[in-house]
């Protein structure tokens, strides 16, 4: 994995060395609650963290807000106050270790009943400090609300995280199936599952019905996979990160997270066009 982590690095340094802003989006989402999105998105921030990019983590989960539990932070302010221009934006931003920020999110509603021209410029002012960011994790809510439906649009990838369980599975189909109509590209990571063998065969059995049933163009691919395990379960109980510990959990979590390196990787090689923090909610913004 550090192979692949140094050569996007280089890229985008280079990228950066042409004045080019080149922050990745990456939203996780999922079709029902607990399925485990939220621990997935605070540990993929962690092993990006780990391998030297600088990595926002987003709370963009609509009234269930928990980043800063999964953390074990405590916030005071969030998006919410900076809007209300009770505070800056700088003001909110968590350093959870080296490269690690969080950006504490509120009510996804909420936020955007703030259209005043003057409020929104004001904020993508200050986000300015964040557009050094190689990857912003946006944590979204579980569903397919317009809100969630806008910040997977803008997004650079989107992975819909399910569990082996009937419900879960076909809420994560129905949240596939919404977003391919605006998303050609999606990835899967199956949580809690026995092994790579269950994994993928619930992934390929949600790939034919997919196939089957939705016109849109669609290019649904497996990501990854994290085993039932103790760790994981232990770590959410003592808000530590696993993807810290030496355990087969981190393992497979930094082996998802290669292939997503791999994917990025080429999309810098293809895309020219500057992205940033700031850039990125300007667009979320002008859909209100």
């Amino acid at each position: 994995m550090s192979n692949q982590a140094n050569r996007l690095k280089n890229l985008m340094s280079e990228s950066k060395n042409k004045n080019t802003k080149n922050t990745h989006f990456i939203a996780i989402t999922s079709g029902k609650g607990g399925v485990g999105k939220s621990t997935i998105s605070a540990n993929l921030g962690n092993v990006l963290a780990n391998n030297g990019y600088k990595v926002g983590l987003f709370d963009a989960d609509i009234g269930l807000a928990n980043l800063d539990v999964i953390l074990n932070v405590r916030i005071g302010k969030n998006l919410l106050h900076v809007l209300r221009d009770e505070c800056s934006l700088g003001d909110i931003l968590i350093e959870v270790k080296p490269n690690l920020w969080l950006i504490p999110g509120e009510s996804g509603d909420e936020i955007l009943k703030y259209n005043d021209k003057n409020i929104y410029e004001r904020f993508l002012n200050q986000a300015s400090v964040l557009d050094e960011l190689d990857f912003l994790i946006i944590d979204t809510g579980a569903g397919i609300g317009g809100n969630i439906l806008n910040f997977l649009e803008m997004s650079d990838e989107v992975v819909v995280v399910t569990v082996p369980d009937p419900a879960a599975i076909t809420d994560a189909y129905a949240t596939i199936k919404t977003t391919s109509k605006t998303k050609e590209n999606l990835l899967m990571i199956f949580n809690v599952v026995k092994n790579e063998t269950e994994a993928l065969k619930v992934f390929e059995n949600i790939k034919k019905v997919a196939d089957a049933n939705i016109k849109n163009p669609l290019n649904l691919e497996f990501l990854g996979f994290l085993s039932a395990s103790k760790e994981v379960s232990l770590s959410i109980k003592k808000r530590t990160l696993f993807s810290d510990e030496n355990t087969a959990s981190s393992d497979e979590l930094k082996a998802l997270t290669s292939r997503l390196l791999y994917r990025l990787e080429q999309k810098v090689l293809d895309n020219t066009q500057s992205r940033s923090f700031s850039s990125f909610f300007r667009k979320i913004i002008e859909r209100f």
